[in-house]
């Protein structure tokens, strides 16, 4: 499904998404938690996902070329990054849809947060996912 493959793509690189410089975000163990919703033509309950990870200073400073690849299908329209936020809108064509996803990110060193919106188009309607996160360091590795 459309939806889903643009929500995991973009998830997966927001919290070190490519940036002109590195993050202001420091190393060790951060918890990261993203809740969605979706608005449509039919009911899809909300999801919240929590995931922990280690990041190096090597990660972080690496999150430039890391992050930048573009899924198949889809195009970075604007971007905007320093090492305080980043924002960004891109638009993706997929088997049976399209959709415009607009997001920012806020990096404040121990503690990060953002939104995400998509608004797509598919064969079972039109649908708007807007997505929030937070992440936040707990301590060491």
């Amino acid at each position: 499904m459309l939806l889903r493959a643009l929500a995991s793509a973009a998830l997966l690189a927001l919290p070190l998404a490519a940036l002109a410089e590195s993050p202001n975000l420091e190393p060790g163990e951060w918890e990261f938690t993203s809740t969605t919703t979706v608005e449509g033509d039919f009911p899809i309950p909300d999801e919240t996902d929590t995931h922990r990870e280690c990041l190096t200073q090597d990660a972080i400073d690496e999150a430039n070329s890391a992050f930048i690849q573009e899924e198949e299908g889809c195009e970075f329209l604007e971007q905007e990054a320093s090492s305080e936020s980043m924002s960004y809108r891109m638009s993706c064509q997929g088997e049976g849809g399209e959709a415009m996803v607009v997001g920012e990110m806020r990096y404040f060193s121990d503690r990060m947060e953002g939104d995400m919106q998509v608004d797509t188009t598919t064969p079972m309607g039109d649908m708007v996912m807007n997505t929030s996160m937070q992440g936040e360091r707990l301590g060491d590795c």
